[in-house]
């Protein structure tokens, strides 16, 4: 009988273990939801994560989610910035969760630092909430590191700086919005030039950046970096206001919801801006934007975006003047030696995204653009070097169109147990240009002389894979982009009909790891090569020495949360570059040059100190010099050293809102030798807003709030006045705007 209760008790062991693993299967779910607002809009892009078990995941478009190795009793944890976290314990493993999150002040202690949420833009998406953007240079400044600088009148796309680079205007960071590129290829006044100003700052969402060429679906300019703008789904108010100031400044902005329901929602919004500026000779400024999105999401969660926006353009301005024009008495500091300078520009855009799920494995995106673009630009950069009697002003001319198509796949599976996302994607995009052209003229009104005249056919197609792989706290993503271009071009300026062309191909590796060492505290280490195509008429001519001209770079970084309302990020960073390019003033082109190297630091912090103030402040050091060159004669022109943004923000106090943002630029060599040094700067600024009620806003902006002298954009040129007997080579800059107020009122609805 013994052995006989023995085996009986064995068997009910054995049944018990049965009995827990068939349970276990039985109860550790895969639990589904949808995550609303207050006003049942989906809300996508939400953090969740099981705070048992560690495992996580988003919502998409429709809110929609799901999460596996859920079991009765673990607790769901639900974040996202600009909303209040919430939690939910599971008590019953079948239910359908359905969760609804309020919107609430923007808190950095719903930042969490995992492998699977991009810190860094995180915290670019706070700062732009807690500092709205009404004007694109404010658009470009929200990038940490991102240095810009204006001096053609305010319709010119702006120069930048960053990392080391004088970006001039794109070359080496790629600018898009909501997938549209903004860089122009072989345009008339500079290769990458990229003019974000049919963008109307109050329809921007959330950028997304990443500095150096680490990013696998980023291809043509992505050197430095690349930034994307994400413009709003939808606005949560509408909105009429008009700002008023100094110098004729006058702007008027509306944005109207028009659609507005469970599946779809559609907005028009529109911009008027002019302006005199401070200059003897009013600029004229004169700007107006359409702009009109619709999106749908369907109910399961598959989501559609187009897009229609018209942007027109024109000014006049005074030009880069030399100091010794001013020191003479000949003008003022706000003066012109050709005040006939300016320009016309307009585009045309229409954008299209459609992402959709495959399975709950399987996702494919597709996006469809065309733009139709106008350019026409007057300046003076030499004065009476060239033509004593005429002077040297230049016509940039050009008529564009850009279309382009891409589309990518990405596919969730496992590998050794571990979470693998696979990737691929494949990108066409082609620009047509007529009659672009650079030619002498007089006045504005006469065409003196034809420098370059023709018709460009550029085609870029690509295609990238890529993997990543989430092993524990490690993070493994390798990519690898494959870039091909044709450059055709039909000169007008030959007496034979002749179409020239060349292609040129070339592959890109990317290896990135991340590490998360803790709940707050993450390392990186990125490394890639990108590139930068060059001018079609450069490459045609033969005077390139490398047609994709190559950039290799390494990134390590960190992300630290020392406390719940602090987050510091570091990197070091190496870059190098096998062509750069160097701007020419005397002919207003840019041509290439030798190899460069850089490597430098950047630092990041943001604190928030207290519920409704919030304090932040980036520092970045670049050493950057050209290679081949003998010591001291190896400076790069305009590169800056060290640069600094930050500021001091209220947010949601007693009806004020109100920020002072300051940013610093130190000297920096103008020449190669650095016998010429561009001037450094500190200017501030402040913005004070009062909401008298809920629907009346009042407000007051202050730039340059301590009226400093400064000069905005600076060159090393050598220019003759008239009646000079030789030319000088010296500092030519645009004036800093002095002390500058406007006045604010708003109405929300």
């Amino acid at each position: 009988m013994k052995n006989h209760f023995t085996l009986l008790d064995i068997g009910k062991k054995y049944l018990i273990i049965l009995f827990l693993l068939v349970t276990n299967l039985l109860f550790a779910h895969t639990i589904t939801g949808v995550v609303m607002d207050a006003n049942d809009r989906p809300i996508k892009g939400v953090y969740i994560v099981n705070a048992t078990t560690g495992s996580h995941t988003h919502t998409n478009a429709a809110g929609y989610f799901s999460i596996d190795e859920v079991e009765n009793g673990d607790e769901l944890k639900f974040s996202k910035l600009g909303y209040a976290a919430f939690a939910k314990a599971i008590t019953d493993e079948s239910e359908v969760l359905q969760i609804v999150l309020m919107e609430a002040a923007i808190d950095l202690e719903a930042v969490t630092i995992t492998n699977e949420v991009d810190v860094l833009n995180t915290l670019t998406q706070a700062d732009l909430a807690v500092n709205p953007v009404t004007s694109t240079q404010e658009v470009l400044r929200s990038v940490p590191g991102l240095f810009i600088g204006q001096h053609a009148g305010g319709g010119k796309a702006e120069q930048l700086f960053l990392r080391g680079f004088d970006i001039d205007h794109g070359t080496d960071v790629a600018i898009s919005v909501d997938g549209m590129p903004v860089n122009m290829v072989s345009h008339a006044h500079g290769q990458g030039y990229a003019d974000l100003h049919f963008v109307i700052p109050e329809t921007v969402e959330d950028i997304s950046y990443g500095k150096g060429s680490y990013d696998k679906t980023i291809g043509n300019f992505a050197t430095a970096g690349h930034v994307d703008f994400r413009t709003k789904d939808y606005v949560r108010e509408n909105i009429i206001s008009a700002e008023i100031g100094d110098f004729n400044y006058q702007r008027y902005v509306g944005l109207v919801q028009v659609v507005d329901n469970s599946n779809t929602s559609a907005y028009i919004a529109t911009e008027y801006l002019t302006f005199d500026g401070p200059f003897e000779s009013p600029q004229n400024f004169d700007r107006i934007n359409l702009f009109g999105k619709l999106n749908y999401i369907s109910d399961n969660g598959n989501e559609l975006g187009v897009s229609i926006a018209r942007f027109d353009s024109e000014w006049d301005a005074s030009g880069q003047i030399p100091q010794r024009a001013i020191d003479r008495g000949l003008i003022g500091r706000f003066g012109a030696i050709d005040d006939t300078e300016g320009g016309e520009t307009s585009r045309t855009n229409v954008n299209i995204n459609y992402d959709f799920a495959i399975s709950d494995k399987e996702k494919f995106s597709t996006h469809a653009y065309y733009s139709n673009y106008n350019f026409l630009l007057f300046s003076n950069f030499t004065f009476f070097l060239e033509d004593p009697v005429n002077g040297d002003q230049i016509r940039q001319n050009e008529s564009r169109d850009l279309a382009g198509f891409d589309a990518a796949y990405t596919y969730e599976t496992e590998l050794s147990g571990h979470r693998l996302d696979l990737t691929a994607g494949i990108r066409l995009r082609n620009d047509r240009t007529e009659g672009s052209e650079l030619s002498r003229s007089l006045n504005r009104r006469t065409i003196l002389e034809n420098i370059q005249l023709g018709d460009i056919n550029e085609t870029n197609t690509s295609a990238f894979v890529g993997a990543t792989w989430f092993v524990n706290d490690f993070l493994i993503d390798a990519g690898l982009r494959l870039e091909r271009f044709k450059f055709t071009y039909k000169d007008a300026l030959t007496a034979l009909y002749d179409t020239q062309s060349q292609t040129e191909t070339a592959l890109l590796p990317k290896l990135n790891f991340n590490y998360r060492v803790s709940d707050d505290f993450q390392l990186y280490f990125k490394n890639g090569i990108g590139f930068h195509s060059n001018d079609t008429r450069v490459v045609l001519q033969q005077t390139a020495d490398d047609i994709l001209p190559k950039s290799y770079g390494s990134d390590l970084g960190s992300i630290w949360k020392p406390t719940d309302r602090l987050i510091v990020n570091t990197a070091l960073w190496y870059l190098f570059l096998e062509q750069e390019f160097v701007y020419v003033g005397d002919a207003g082109i840019v041509e290439p040059s030798g190899e460069t190297e850089r490597y430098g630091f950047d630092v990041g912090v943001r604190y928030q100190l207290t519920n409704h103030l919030f304090l932040d402040g980036n520092l970045n050091y670049a050493h950057a010099r050209a290679v081949n060159e003998p010591d001291g004669q190896d400076f790069i022109p305009l590169a800056p050293e060290w640069t600094s943004t930050g500021g001091l923000s209220l947010k949601d106090w007693n009806g004020f809102n109100a920020g002072f943002r300051y940013r610093y630029i130190a000297d920096r060599a103008a020449n190669e030798d650095n016998s010429v040094v561009a001037e450094g700067y500190f200017v501030s600024d402040l913005n004070v807003n009062y909401d008298i009620t809920k629907s009346l806003r009042l407000g007051v902006a202050v730039q340059n709030l301590f009226d400093v002298e400064w000069n905005e954009t600076q060159f090393a040129t050598e220019t003759r006045l008239a009646n000079e007997a030789a030319p000088v080579d010296e500092i030519h800059f645009t004036p800093g705007t002095p002390f500058f107020v406007r006045g604010l009122l708003q109405f929300r609805f």
